[in-house]
């Protein structure tokens, strides 16, 4: 008996365990496939998920899947090469299996960033933005030709590295031909990628791009896991109780992002009361969810997308593919604090927030509508706004120091912590949100005890 089968057994056995002391747990699941649009969602989501996977082993035709393995130069490169594993990880293998979908997703938010940066410093893309439907329409365009462009850069390049690193696995050789007819498979791989997931966010749950992310880090937990449980019990230094430590602390680490990433800070609002024929309107308070972590996994995959730029200057390679490194980890630190108070002023609107409440008699108890409240709502955001980012860079950070003190292996130290455990947590809880938003209107519970999502509104 294998690992893996030993892994799946362990996986099936704790699969089978929480369906059997968990009644409420059955009675969701049953509510679900009550849900005739729910339950077609939830299935055409898998649906397409399940295409994706697929297509991370299709390997580019013309190079020999044989030449590709675990003791091939490509897997010794992921091994030495971190920042290169970190994306071979993000592409749920496809990155080291030379498959159509190699490049993922990453080059669509490399885009998605510097049509946001040009936002910010661009007049023109700045009115595109306030036109509602049609500017987004007409902004996502410009993304998905800008995605062309990056394609562009790193396709040959993806290419040009594996002809240099295994030369034998080209059935054609590295001739010119072979590497424009590999950039357009390349390029025709991640469009397709990209439009499942926008398939799976007009017609699925959750967001589509966030859920292929986090699908191709998924799937690489298994191995990752039992490299290492292989490591702790196979070498002198290791030990089995050293290997349940690690998966505690990831637990706490876990336990600790779900809740600031659905922290809360409530503003109370007032409103005027209003009485319309016989009927009383207003004069009740309600409350304005602020969220610690408003931007949620967004800073942390720009940031990460930004990461693989240092890798196309000479002089930068060796400083920027070591995650264990001092620089690599500062900067990333550094880009995701910056990303969550971009990400933030983006979606959070005082001005706008301010403007509705006012509109609507409503008003913040001690701060005088217009000027005032806006200044108000403001702070408050530049206040919870600081630990929420200072707490995502430090995790983002985890895996170096895992690796660095607790010997954890490579694979398994990038779902210890940084970006995969983010992004899992946060696509996990949004994906959850819009199942619980299908089962409140229906009056069914959601999906915990007591109801509801704790820190949900």
């Amino acid at each position: 008996m294998n690992g893996y089968m030993i892994v799946g057994i362990v996986v099936v056995v704790v699969i089978v365990l929480l369906l059997a002391t968990n009644k409420k747990l059955i009675e969701t699941l049953k509510n679900i496939y009550k849900i005739e649009e729910l339950r077609k969602r939830i299935l055409y989501t898998l649906g397409l998920l399940l295409v994706f996977r697929l297509g991370c082993f299709v390997v580019i035709p013309g190079i020999n899947p044989n030449a590709l393995g675990a003791d091939s130069a490509l897997a010794d490169q992921m091994n030495s090469n971190t920042l290169l594993g970190l994306l071979d990880v993000f592409s749920g293998g496809a990155f080291a299996n030379a498959a159509i979908f190699a490049l993922g997703v990453m080059p669509y938010i490399t885009a998605s960033i510097i049509i946001q940066l040009l936002g910010i410093m661009v007049p023109a893309v700045q009115k595109l933005q306030k036109e509602g439907e049609s500017g987004r329409r007409k902004m996502n365009q410009w993304t998905r030709l800008l995605t062309i462009v990056v394609l562009c850069l790193q396709g040959p390049a993806y290419v040009a590295n594996l002809y240099a690193r295994m030369p034998e696995a080209f059935v054609y050789g590295g001739t010119f031909l072979f590497f424009a007819y590999a950039t357009v498979i390349l390029i025709a791989g991640t469009m397709f990628t990209m439009w499942l997931g926008e398939k799976i966010t007009d017609k699925g749950i959750g967001n589509g791009i966030s859920l292929i992310i986090m699908i191709g880090i998924v799937a690489r937990l298994p191995q990752a896991l039992l490299a290492e449980f292989t490591a702790r019990v196979s070498t002198s230094t290791g030990s089995l109780i050293m290997f349940v430590v690690e998966l505690v602390i990831l637990f706490l680490v876990f336990m600790v992002t779900i809740a600031v990433v659905q922290a809360v800070r409530k503003v109370p609002v007032q409103y005027a009361k209003r009485v319309i024929g016989n009927k009383q309107y207003g004069g009740v308070r309600q409350y304005i969810p602020l969220k610690m972590n408003a931007a949620n996994v967004m800073p942390i995959i720009f940031a990460q997308a930004l990461m693989f730029i240092p890798m196309l200057i000479p002089g930068l390679q060796g400083t920027f593919s070591n995650i264990q490194g001092f620089w690599y980890n500062f900067t990333l630190a550094v880009l995701v604090i910056a990303f969550t108070y971009f990400y933030t002023a983006i979606i959070i609107n005082p001005q706008m927030m301010a403007e509705d409440m006012k509109r609507n008699g409503g008003f913040i108890p001690g701060v005088k509508p217009g000027k005032q409240t806006v200044s108000y709502i403001d702070t408050i955001m530049t206040r919870i706004t600081l630990p929420g980012s200072v707490f995502l860079a430090l995790v983002s950070i985890l895996p170096a120091l895992a690796m660095k003190f607790l010997g954890v292996q490579q694979h398994f130290a990038y779902f210890y912590g940084g970006t995969s455990l983010l992004i899992m947590v946060g696509v996990i809880l949004d994906t959850l949100k819009q199942i619980e938003s299908y089962l409140l209107m229906r009056h069914y519970d959601g999906l915990m005890k007591t109801g509801r999502i704790q820190g949900r509104y």
